[in-house]
């Protein structure tokens, strides 16, 4: 919770600037979003409406997905005879996200609320930093709760995992691999089965009944969590930091104590744990690609290799220079080499991560 957060600013490796497969996962979810508003504002008809963005880290997307929802439920309500709601908007993250860049950004979004859609006084946006891994909010305050490219972050490295655990357990890598031992991939279900069942159970005390969540989120469609489409980026980023070992700039302990809170579950694992919760239910669920470049770049002029490279360091590199104390010229150096093999392997097979898509009704 302390290291965990995107790249701050608006410079040339912060998320706000490499955030376009975020932001094509949005787009594929509108759909299904604005299904589910619907569904709240037909069966509860809520005079005041709370809702959550659980994970909206900084950078254009957050607004944009709050401006989305707003747009929403004004044309469902138009179209239902009703009055609109008011709009309780909370945006979520880890304490360490930069809030800053999202609340110098509201006066821009409430002009455009009022210029696209005469909405002035009908939306207000507040941030809540804490872990989603827990409650965060009132007992039913909640109609709908939305969170994208956030829940496949565990809450904690999986047990037995830890750094400062004696002997490591996944030499060589910093998440499941095809040579990682069957305790490692236990160690990683076990936290995610934990991590998300508390998410469940947390939600279901916030949000009203009939009230509904429409999550994103990296995942799989083998039952295998060693498959590539789970974990390929990271087995290619390993093998970036192992080079780096041979030329004396990494120390290869740091990679084998190094493993990262992350897992890309199936869909039955999630529909596992929500059955066992029992909350829930699931409504619509959809799995779908997304290129790892963000698909057709014939008109840019940087590699495939660089895009993915940015992408991933946007993300990952706080966490990354807490663990291994790297300076700014080795980092980049680092993601260099990663973009290098990412190239290479693009020459032969173009790779695309598995989103899940679910959208789940709270029982009445």
């Amino acid at each position: 919770m302390q290291v965990f957060h995107m790249n701050k600013g608006e410079g040339e490796t912060s998320y706000a600037k490499n955030s376009l497969i975020q932001k094509k996962i949005i787009s594929v979810g509108s759909s299904m979003l604005e299904y589910a508003i619907a569904n709240i504002l037909w069966e509860v008809e809520p005079g005041s409406m709370g809702v959550a963005d659980l994970g909206c880290s900084s950078g254009p997307n957050s607004l944009t997905v709050v401006s989305q929802i707003v747009h929403m439920v004004q044309a469902a309500s138009h179209q239902m005879g009703r009055p609109m709601p008011e709009l309780r908007v909370s945006l979520n993250d880890l304490p360490g996200n930069d809030f800053n860049y999202v609340f110098q950004s509201l006066p821009e979004l409430y002009k455009k609320l009022k210029h696209d859609y005469g909405i002035e006084d009908k939306c207000y946006i507040w941030g809540l930093p804490g872990s989603f891994y827990g409650r965060l909010f009132p007992s039913h305050s909640l109609h709908f709760v939305h969170s994208s490219s956030s829940l496949h972050w565990l809450s904690k490295v999986p047990l037995g995992l830890e750094p400062w655990v004696g002997t490591h357990l996944n030499k060589e890598k910093l998440y499941i691999s095809k040579s990682s031992s069957a305790s490692v991939v236990e160690a990683y279900q076990q936290q995610f089965h934990e991590d998300f069942s508390l998410f469940l159970r947390s939600r279901a005390e916030e949000v009203v009944d009939k009230g509904r969540m429409v999550l994103s989120f990296m995942g799989r469609r083998s039952p295998d969590p060693c498959a590539d489409e789970a974990c390929y980026q990271w087995e290619l980023l390993a093998r970036a930091l192992m080079s780096m070992v041979l030329d004396g700039l990494v120390e290869k302990e740091s990679i084998d104590s190094f493993n990262a809170p992350y897992y890309a579950p199936s869909l039955e694992e999630v529909q596992h744990e929500a059955e066992k919760e029992g909350s829930f239910v699931v409504d619509c669920v959809e799995a779908f690609e997304i290129a790892w470049d963000g698909g057709d770049s014939s008109n840019l002029k940087e590699s495939s290799g660089n895009r993915v490279s940015k992408t991933i360091r946007a993300v990952v590199e706080p966490m990354m220079e807490s663990h291994f104390h790297l300076g700014e010229e080795t980092m980049d150096e680092l993601f260099m080499r990663y973009a290098k093999i990412i190239d290479g392997c693009f020459s032969k097979t173009r790779f695309r991560y598995i989103n899940l898509l679910i959208s789940f009704v709270k029982k009445g």
